[in-house]
């Protein structure tokens, strides 16, 4: 059970990147006035958070109302991890999602979505779905701790910034994006070992 809380956990931090996007909230949140740059992470904070919870409850159902199997969903979610992976190692101008531009206030698009709640988030929680109750209370606890790590990563991200340097976390990212292209190869893997079990 803790193994299960642990690797979930250690999975959204990855797939919803904090570390990576301090630079998109910096500079996504630099013509908000400074009182204000905390009631805006929390709310997207807030926003990314409902909507994983949405898909993670109504994953299913969602999945069949589109008539997709849990393996294409893994093979192609482990193909959109991989190339967000490849993006953190090798780094492009305006960062994993592209360029923040705009003065005014962000509203959920870019910082809760596809910051936070992009779509390798949104594959990784439908994977979630489950009919056990234990394995549902499992996966909630983990992204409510994740959604504590963002609000703690993006609150201090100004500070953070400034304190670690460029150099610092590009390094982070890099490291992070190489964990996640090493899970994205193994979901993909399950995927197509899944799919390989239903033509025998």
């Amino acid at each position: 059970m803790t193994q299960d809380f642990f690797q979930s956990l250690i999975l959204l931090i990855l797939v919803t990147d904090p570390f990576g996007n301090i630079p998109i909230f910096v500079s996504a949140l630099s013509k908000v006035s400074p009182e204000r740059r905390w009631q805006v992470v929390v709310r997207e904070c807030a926003i990314a958070f409902i909507l994983l919870l949405l898909f993670m409850f109504f994953g299913k159902h969602f999945l069949e109302a589109l008539q997709l199997s849990e393996v294409s969903l893994r093979i192609g979610g482990g193909v959109i991890l991989f190339l967000i992976a490849l993006r953190m190692v090798f780094p492009q101008e305006g960062g994993v999602f592209g360029g923040t531009e705009g003065e005014s206030e962000p509203f959920i698009v870019p910082l809760a979505i596809p910051a936070l709640a992009g779509p390798s988030s949104l594959a990784t929680v439908l994977l979630f779905s489950s009919d056990s109750r234990l394995d549902v209370a499992i996966h909630v606890a983990a992204l409510i701790a994740v959604a504590i790590v963002w609000l703690i990563v993006l609150l201090s991200a100004e500070r953070m910034q400034r304190a670690l340097g460029e150099r610092t976390m590009t390094a982070v990212e890099r490291l992070m994006g190489l964990i996640l292209t090493a899970m994205a190869v193994e979901m993909l893997l399950a995927g197509i070992r899944e799919y390989l079990k239903t033509l025998s």
